[in-house]
């Protein structure tokens, strides 16, 4: 008989019970199990393996699909009061019946859209810029050719990824579109509708990465110098490789982060990468690229063959599929000891050293809100300071006056103050008649 495990030792957990949902490779239209290459943003070919582990036991997807229901039906007191719980169980992994709803609770993109009702659709009905309409849609057969929903140009999944990112480039007119917006918009679209997909998207290019689709793309160039600070560190012997034969950061973090590896991984491990950076924020992007780093350049076996850029670069996109498959990649992603102070801390020093060269860099990494939390305590403030269309703003808080009665005397002053008070009603009476008498006498 399976024994029944409480609440908290199954947030202790087993990093290696499998985690998520699956039927994958009916989820991904049989992608992975394919095996098909596919040239991935900056044309590098990548192949998508299938996991090499069977579905978990129904009861324990059941058990923790029972756990997100209660979670996202009371979204506000889990985030205010139990951050750290739903940290703990976006590491586990989401279930992918969930993603849909837990994924725009996480991001604040559901917070979004409830504020903006009806502003997807006015975006997805104007008309326009014609520039970046041919610009995306040169990309869109590029988008996850091998998956079922993006096969046929005039299918669904083509045609509300189009529209999907022409919304953008009219909501955002000065960032337009990046090349690297089509998968993360793609991933998205896959788990919901199109307007929540929007949103979510939004979320991510203002909140978790502002700066990253701008055309100037600073913050893609700060991040990578951080990401160098943070080898460093975390893994010296790579490191100097690296820059004994001068490959650069942006040769391979670019694609990586812009695109959230969603283009370089294998599916369910994104999966899983995107349930963590949608709770924890852009510090578990830099973990995995460590990771991946690590796994590549991180033993002398491995540099043997490394002799130059060309041989270091192959390396690096062709780590071994066991060692990426998702829950023993992610538990090495979850132990590398990078935290959201290194990071912000690292992003100091860079940027006063990149502007020493460059005065006018602009961009500033304050703008970037380190995880869900802190996305989710931005939005509350924001609501409380400017109430949503179409509702009444909430009453001012009156602080009520408050009066306090003096103690009462003691008995013997009762009493002292009681026959005082009898007296001046006497001589009050005595008063009034000796008054009246006089008036009378006057007149007679």
């Amino acid at each position: 008989m399976r024994e029944e495990r409480g609440p908290k030792e199954e947030e202790r957990g087993n990093e290696r019970e499998v985690e998520g949902v699956h039927q994958r490779d009916k989820e991904m239209g049989g992608m992975e199990a394919q095996g098909k290459e596919e040239m991935a943003f900056g044309l590098i070919p990548i192949l998508f393996p299938s996991s090499s582990l069977g579905q978990p036991p129904v009861e324990l997807i059941r058990h923790r699909e029972a756990r997100w229901l209660e979670m996202t039906s009371h979204w506000e007191k889990a985030m205010a009061r139990r951050y750290k719980k739903v940290k703990v169980l976006c590491r586990k992994g989401i279930p992918s019946s969930m993603r849909a709803r837990c994924w725009p609770l996480l991001c604040g993109g559901q917070a979004s859209m409830d504020r903006n009702h009806g502003k997807y659709k006015e975006l997805e009905q104007s008309p326009g810029d014609p520039q970046w309409l041919e610009t995306i849609e040169k990309d869109i057969h590029r988008q996850f050719p091998f998956h079922e929903m993006f096969l046929s140009p005039e299918g669904h999944g083509q045609r509300g990824l189009m529209q999907l990112l022409k919304a953008y480039t009219v909501y955002r007119p000065r960032e337009g579109y990046c090349q690297a917006q089509g998968p993360v918009a793609a991933v998205l679209l896959m788990h919901m509708p199109a307007e929540q997909a929007f949103w979510c998207l939004v979320q991510i290019s203002e909140r978790y990465l502002p700066g990253y689709y701008s055309p100037e793309m600073e913050a893609v160039l700060l991040d990578g110098e951080v990401f160098v600070a943070l080898l460093r560190r975390v893994c010296p012997k790579a490191y100097k490789h690296l820059q004994k034969h001068s490959v650069g950061p942006l040769l391979y973090v670019t694609e990586w982060f812009l695109c959230l590896y969603s283009r370089t991984l294998p599916f369910p491990t994104v999966l899983r990468i995107w349930d963590a950076f949608l709770s924890e924020g852009v510090k578990v992007l830099f973990r995995v690229g460590l990771v991946l780093v690590r796994l590549a350049l991180g033993s002398s076996e491995n540099l043997r063959d490394c002799t130059g850029i060309v041989e270091t670069l192959e390396k690096l996109r062709s780590i071994p599929a066991r060692l990426l498959q998702e829950d023993m990649f992610m538990a090495e992603v979850h132990n590398v000891a990078v935290s959201d102070r290194d990071v912000e801390r690292e992003c100091r020093t860079q940027l006063a050293k990149l502007r020493k060269v460059r005065p006018d860099f602009g961009y500033r990494p304050e703008q970037r809100l380190p995880n869900a939390k802190a996305i989710f305590d931005a939005q509350q403030l924001e609501d409380a300071q400017q109430p949503r269309k179409g509702r009444h703003p909430a009453p001012a808080f009156l602080i009520p006056e408050i009066v306090v009665d003096p103690p009462p005397p003691p008995p013997k002053e009762q009493r002292r103050m009681e026959r005082e008070r009898l007296k001046e009603q006497q001589e009050t009476v005595w008063g009034i008649v000796l008054k009246r008498e006089g008036v009378l006498g006057s007149e007679g």
